[in-house]
C-alpha cells in the first residue's frame, strides 16, 4: 500500500491562501469528519451551529470561516469559504487514480477512430467509426462510443457509459456509470389516433469540466444539438430532454426532469426532483427549490418554491379538498364584493 503524502499547514496556505493561526508545521494527510478525525486529519466547519463540536475533535487542524470565534487548542486555516477550501484540500489529498495508456486486448476500436496514444481504453469497450479520443482520456470497461463522437482531453468515462453517434464531450469531463448521452428524444407526432416517430437528427454538445452523475440521460436534439454548458454539474438520475440548453456552471440535483426545448440559464441551481416544463426559459442566477414544478418562464434571478407542505395524511386530504374548491370560493368572493359595491351605491 502506498503511503499517503502529508502536507504542512504552511504548504497548504501557500497553495490555496487563507490565514493560518497556530503551528504552521502541523502535518495533515487527509480530510475527515469532526467526530472521527485523528491527529493527521483536517476538518472543516462552514456553519456556526457545528462550532460547538470543535473542542471535542481529535483533528490536527481545522478550516474555519472568518467570522468564526477563536478556536483555542487547534491549528486552523481561516478563509472566506470553508466549504470551497475543503474541496481544494480534499482534491489535494485524493488525486484521481493514475491509469496506464493503451487499449485492452478485448476492446473493439474501429480502424478509422483516432485515439491519442496517451488515452486509456479498458476491457470490452467499443469505439465506433471516426471517433476522436483526446489526450489522457479514460474510457472505462464496457463503454460504447458511437460513430463520429468526440471525447475531449482528460475526460473520464466510468464503466458502462453509452455515448451515441455524433455527440461531443469537452475536456476534463467526468461521466459516471450508466449515463446515456445522445439517445433519441421523445419526439412523436399524433395522426389519426396513432403516434408517429420524428427522427432525432441533432446531437449532444457537452462543454468542458462537466460532471454527469450515474444513470443520468441526455437526449439528442430533434434538429439541432442539446447543449450542456461548461462547468455544469449534473447529479444522478436526471432526465435532460431533446433540444434543452443548460447554461454554464449550473448545478442540477438528483431526479430532476427537464422537458424538451427548455432553456436554463447560467449559474442556476435546481433542487432534487424539480420538474421543468418544455419550451420555457429560466434566467441566469435562478434557484429552484426541491420538488418545485416550473410551468412558465422565469425572467428574473432569485429563489422560486412551489412545494406543497407535508402534513399528516388526514390533514393533507382536508387541505387538498379545500384546494379543489378554490375556484368556487373565489367566485363567491367576487359575488360578495359586487353585492357589497351595489349596497354601498344604494346607501349613497
Amino acid at each position: 500500500m502506498t503511503r499517503r503524502k502529508s502536507y504542512k499547514l504552511r504548504e497548504i496556505t501557500a497553495k490555496f491562501g487563507g490565514d493560518l493561526i497556530g503551528d504552521p508545521d502541523v502535518r495533515v494527510s487527509q480530510v475527515a469528519a469532526i467526530e472521527s478525525a485523528g491527529p493527521a486529519d483536517i476538518v472543516f466547519i462552514s456553519q456556526a451551529r457545528y462550532l460547538s463540536q470543535l473542542p471535542q475533535t481529535k483533528a490536527g487542524a481545522a478550516i474555519l470561516a472568518k467570522d468564526a470565534p477563536e478556536a483555542a487548542g487547534i491549528a486552523r486555516i481561516v478563509c472566506a469559504n470553508p466549504y470551497a477550501y475543503f474541496a481544494k484540500v480534499s482534491t489535494l489529498f485524493n488525486p484521481p487514480a493514475s491509469t496506464v495508456a493503451g487499449m485492452h486486448k478485448s476492446a473493439v476500436v474501429d480502424k478509422t477512430a483516432r485515439v491519442d496514444k496517451t488515452a486509456s481504453i479498458a476491457a470490452n469497450a467499443a469505439v465506433g467509426k471516426n471517433v476522436r479520443i483526446g489526450k489522457r482520456a479514460q474510457i472505462g470497461a464496457g463503454c460504447f462510443i458511437g460513430d463520429g463522437s468526440v471525447i475531449g482531453d482528460d475526460t473520464v468515462l466510468h464503466a458502462n457509459v453509452t455515448v451515441y453517434h455524433g455527440c461531443r464531450l469537452g475536456m476534463r469531463c467526468i461521466v459516471h456509470s450508466g449515463v446515456v448521452v445522445g439517445a433519441d428524444g421523445f419526439g412523436i407526432a399524433r395522426e389519426d389516433g396513432k403516434w408517429n416517430k420524428i427522427p432525432q437528427i441533432g446531437g449532444v454538445d457537452i462543454g468542458d469540466d462537466v460532471e454527469i452523475g450515474a444513470n443520468t440521460t441526455i437526449d439528442r436534439g430533434t434538429l439541432e444539438d442539446t447543449v450542456i454548458g461548461e462547468g455544469v454539474k449534473l447529479d444522478n438520475q436526471i432526465q435532460i430532454a431533446h433540444n434543452v440548453k443548460v447554461g454554464a456552471h449550473t448545478a442540477i440535483a438528483a431526479c430532476v426532469g427537464v422537458a424538451g426545448s427548455a432553456t436554463i440559464g447560467r449559474n442556476c441551481a435546481l433542487g432534487g426532483a424539480a420538474m421543468i416544463y418544455g419550451h420555457i426559459t429560466i434566467a441566469d442566477g435562478v434557484s429552484i427549490s426541491a420538488g418545485t414544478l416550473v410551468m412558465k418562464s422565469l425572467a428574473q434571478p432569485g429563489t422560486y418554491t412551489g412545494v406543497y407542505p407535508f402534513s399528516t395524511h388526514q390533514r393533507w386530504l382536508k387541505n387538498a379538498a379545500q384546494l379543489r374548491n378554490l375556484d368556487e370560493l373565489a367566485e363567491r368572493v367576487r359575488q360578495l364584493e359586487a353585492r357589497s359595491g351595489k349596497d354601498k351605491g344604494n346607501q349613497q
